[in-house]
């Protein structure tokens, strides 16, 4: 995550290995609008509305009255073994009190952990998520 103070936005970049989440997403259940086939993820592919819905549900910001702040899905982009997911999250003021949930694929892998750096100003923090412990305060 990296603040755009022009944009006033985090810009959002979220690496995962594409077989990771294709299993994700091929996952009965989990995303609604996958009728229990096999996703793969290519660039050009339908499947946006399948990712979107996904990463929007397992990355979330939420403000100190514990509300999500509302992120916008830029896309995805394909390469070699890993699939980059974009999004943005408008923003503005201080961080204190805001909490970052990242549970990206932890219903698919009990040992997922997720790294998450925050670049704001001249700050930079590493935070890791796991299993019972997917939201930190920022």
């Amino acid at each position: 995550m990296q603040y755009n103070p022009a944009l006033r936005t985090f810009e959002v970049s979220i690496r995962m290995f594409t077989d990771d989440l294709e299993r994700a997403l091929s996952q009965p259940g989990l995303t609604q609008g996958n009728d229990k086939q096999r996703v793969v993820i290519k660039n050009n592919d339908k499947n946006d509305p399948l990712v979107e819905r996904y990463v929007l549900k397992s990355f979330v910001l939420m403000d100190s009255q514990k509300k999500p702040v509302a992120a916008k899905y830029v896309g995805k982009e394909q390469e070699e073994d890993a699939t980059w997911v974009y999004l943005e999250i408008p923003f503005n003021g201080p961080l204190n009190g805001f909490k970052l949930q990242n549970s990206t694929l932890m219903e698919v892998f009990d040992d997922q952990v997720n790294m998450t750096n925050i670049k704001s100003a001249s700050e930079k923090r590493t935070f890791l998520f796991k299993k019972g412990q997917s939201v930190h305060i920022l």
